[in-house]
């Protein structure tokens, strides 16, 4: 069984480098970026099965990046994550879901329920394939 591929996109360095180690010791393989410009170009480079994405960023916010990446390819799986900033997270991570986010989660929260999520998102049947 191959390993599951996870882009993760975050302009807080060191939360993107425990998302990463977090992710790579429950068997993924992970790719990082700093904004959504790089992600973006990260994932034309090597398409992931999922994405976990900050919203507010620098260079390309997350919800742009979120319907970027669904316009790009439609099954990949995306986690929206934010911590706000003036207004509440759940604003934006509300508009996250309405654009193509499968998953969010608030800022700050445990790397294990963010696992949890990546995993629980992976191992749920594609839509098409429960139509068939």
């Amino acid at each position: 069984m191959r390993q599951h591929q996870v882009l993760i996109i975050d302009d807080d360095l060191e939360l993107l480098r425990q998302m990463v180690a977090a992710f790579r010791s429950r068997g993924f393989e992970p790719f990082a970026a700093v904004d959504g410009q790089a992600g973006l170009a990260q994932f034309v480079r090597t398409p992931t099965d999922l994405v976990v994405t900050d919203i507010i960023m620098p260079n390309r916010e997350g919800i742009e990046t979120i319907v970027a990446l669904k316009k790009a390819s439609p099954s990949v799986k995306v986690i929206a994550i934010s911590g706000g900033y003036r207004v509440g997270p759940a604003d934006f991570l509300h508009l996250a879901g309405h654009v193509g986010a499968d998953g969010v989660l608030a800022k700050p929260f445990k790397l294990s329920a963010l696992l949890d999520a990546a995993e629980a998102l992976l191992a749920a049947p594609c839509p098409a394939a429960r139509a068939s």
